[in-house]
C-alpha cells in the first residue's frame, strides 16, 4: 500500500473530513487531497506527525506493513493494538464525551470531571489515551447520585416491578385472528424498517428538503432510485450513492432490526421460554459476527468474548447502556405472548440486561408490552398505557412518554408535537440520535397521531429524522 493510499486508509478509517484531517496537521484541505491523490507528498515532519497522531509505525505509513520484528517488538514493549484498526465503538477512552453526558443524565456525582473528560477526549487514540480512560472508567463506576435527583431507575427485574404505576394483567385473545395480527407485526416492522433504511443517519435539516423536492413530503412512499440523481448526490452531505431503493430489490435486505426477531426465534428454539440473560449472550456469540452487532451491543459482544457475563456485560465500559439497541430488540417477545405484556416485558428484559441498563432495559419493555397488547385492542393510546404500566413511572423515559400523552389528549398538534421533540434533542448530537427515550418518543407520537393509519405512522417516523429505519420498523 503506498503513502497517499495509507493516508486515505488513515483518515476513512478515523471517520474525519478531509477538512477536519487538514486541521489537526495545520494544513489546507487541498494539501490532503493532493496527498490522497499521489500528487503531492507530506513533508517528513507532517509524516512524524501523523505517525504518531495516529499510533503507527513509520513503516506502516511510509510502505504499507510493519516492518518490525516479533523480537523488536517484545524488547521495546511496543506490543499493544493499533487503535486505528479499533472501531470507536469498541475503544472507550473514544467515546468519553458520550460517557460524560450519559452519566450526567443518570444522575452520577461526575461534574468534577467534567473539564478533565474534555480534555482526555481530544487526545490522539492510543495508549495514554486508553489509559487516562480507564481511570475515568474507575471515577465513573465510584460516583455517587446527585443530591435532589428526582428519578429512581433500577435495573433489576423485582425492582422495576415495584414502580409500575398499574399494569394490565393477562387477557386472552381472539384466536381467530392472531395467526393475520402476527403476520402484519412481521411483515409491517420490515416494511417500517426498509423506509428507513435508506436514510439511516441522515439529519433532518437534509432529510425534510430532499423529501421536498422529490414531492415526498410529508411523506408517503418509499424513496426510490429514480428519486436520486447526480446533482442530489452533489447537492447534500449525506451521501445518497450505494443506499438500499425499494424499486431495486426484490425482497428485504438484512437488517440488525430484523435479525433480532430471527435470533430471538433461535434462543426460544434452543431454551425455550425460560432462557436467561446468559443464554441469550451465548447465542450472540453462535449467531452473528461481531460485525452484526452496533454501540451497545458490540460493547457487550466484546465483553461477552472476554469472559464478562449479564449483567455486568451492560456496564462494563458501556457509554451507551441507554441507547436505543434494545428497544429494537423486543418485538419477538410481544409476539409469543399476546395479551400478555407482563411475560413479554419480562422476556424482554432478559433480553435487554445483557447490553443495557435502566432506560435502556425499559425502551424494550415498553415495545415488548404494547406489541402484546396489540393482540387485545386496536385503541393505540391505549396500547401505548400498556406498555407504560411495564415500566417505572419514577424513570425519565414513562416521564417523557406520560408528558407526550397528556399533550396529544390536550390537542396539541403533529407539528408542535415533533417540533418539541426536535428541540429536547438534537439529531446532530449522537447520543440524542441514538437515545431510548429520543426514539421512543417519535414512536408514540406516530402511533398517536398516525390515528391507526399504518402508512402513515411509519412515514411520520422516518420523515422526523433521528433513527429513521429503527423507529420505522418499531
Amino acid at each position: 500500500m503506498t503513502l497517499n493510499e495509507m493516508i486515505y486508509k488513515i483518515r476513512s478509517d478515523a471517520r474525519l473530513s478531509q477538512e477536519q484531517f487538514a486541521s489537526i496537521f495545520g494544513v489546507s484541505r487541498q494539501s490532503v487531497q493532493k496527498w490522497e491523490s499521489g500528487d503531492a507528498a507530506p513533508e517528513l515532519s507532517k509524516i512524524i506527525k501523523i505517525a504518531k497522531y495516529f499510533d503507527v509505525s513509520l513503516d506502516a505509513l511510509l510502505l504499507g506493513i510493519d516492518t518490525r520484528t516479533t523480537e523488536e517488538l517484545r524488547t521495546t514493549r511496543e506490543i499493544k493494538p493499533k487503535y486505528s484498526n479499533l472501531h470507536e465503538w469498541e475503544d472507550y477512552s473514544a467515546n468519553l464525551m458520550t460517557e460524560l453526558r450519559q452519566s450526567t443524565e443518570e444522575g452520577l456525582d461526575v461534574e468534577m470531571y467534567s473539564a478533565t473528560f474534555a480534555a482526555i477526549a481530544r487526545l490522539p487514540r492510543g495508549e495514554i489515551k486508553k489509559k487516562l480512560g480507564d481511570v475515568l472508567y474507575e471515577a465513573v463506576t465510584g460516583a455517587g447520585t446527585v443530591e435532589g435527583y428526582k428519578y429512581i431507575e433500577p435495573s433489576e427485574l423485582g425492582q422495576i416491578r415495584e414502580l409500575r404505576a398499574g399494569n394490565l394483567p393477562a387477557t386472552d385473545y381472539d384466536r381467530a385472528t392472531i395467526e393475520d395480527k402476527l403476520s402484519g407485526a412481521w411483515l409491517g416492522r420490515i416494511c417500517g424498517c426498509m423506509l428507513g433504511k435508506t436514510v439511516e443517519c441522515i439529519k433532518v435539516d437534509e432529510l425534510h428538503p430532499f423529501l421536498r423536492e422529490s414531492g415526498n413530503l410529508p411523506m408517503h412512499r418509499y424513496i426510490l432510485r429514480s428519486d436520486i440523481n447526480d446533482e442530489v448526490c452533489g447537492k447534500y452531505k449525506f451521501r445518497f450513492a450505494n443506499r438500499c431503493y425499494a424499486d431495486e430489490i426484490d425482497g428485504m435486505p438484512s437488517d440488525d432490526d430484523t435479525n433480532y426477531m430471527v435470533l430471538a426465534q433461535k434462543v426460544i428454539e434452543k431454551y425455550g421460554r425460560d432462557f436467561t440473560p446468559y443464554d441469550m449472550s451465548r447465542a450472540w456469540l453462535k449467531y452473528q459476527p461481531k460485525d452484526a452487532y452496533c454501540t451497545a451491543e458490540r460493547v457487550a459482544f466484546c465483553t461477552f468474548v472476554k469472559g464478562y457475563e449479564p449483567p455486568a456485560s451492560a456496564i462494563y465500559k458501556n457509554p451507551y447502556r441507554e441507547w436505543i439497541g434494545a428497544q429494537i430488540r423486543g418485538d419477538y417477545f410481544g409476539y409469543i405472548n399476546p395479551g400478555d405484556p407482563e411475560t413479554a416485558a419480562e422476556m424482554a428484559f432478559r433480553d435487554a440486561s445483557i447490553s443495557h441498563i435502566k432506560n435502556g432495559i425499559y425502551g424494550e419493555m415498553f415495545v415488548s408490552a404494547m406489541i402484546a397488547g396489540a393482540a387485545i385492542t386496536t385503541d393505540i393510546e391505549k396500547i401505548i398505557e400498556i406498555g407504560l404500566g411495564e415500566i417505572p413511572h419514577t424513570s425519565r423515559l414513562h416521564e417523557a412518554i406520560t408528558e407526550l400523552l397528556v399533550r396529544y389528549r390536550a390537542g396539541v398538534t403533529e407539528e408542535a408535537c415533533f417540533a418539541d421533540i426536535h428541540k429536547r434533542y438534537d439529531d446532530h448530537n449522537v447520543h440524542d440520535w441514538c437515545h431510548t427515550i429520543s426514539n421512543a418518543m417519535i414512536v408514540a407520537a406516530s402511533l398517536l397521531y398516525g390515528k391507526g393509519d399504518y402508512g402513515r405512522s411509519i412515514c411520520m417516523a422516518v420523515e422526523t429524522g433521528f433513527d429513521t429505519d429503527c423507529n420505522g420498523a418499531t
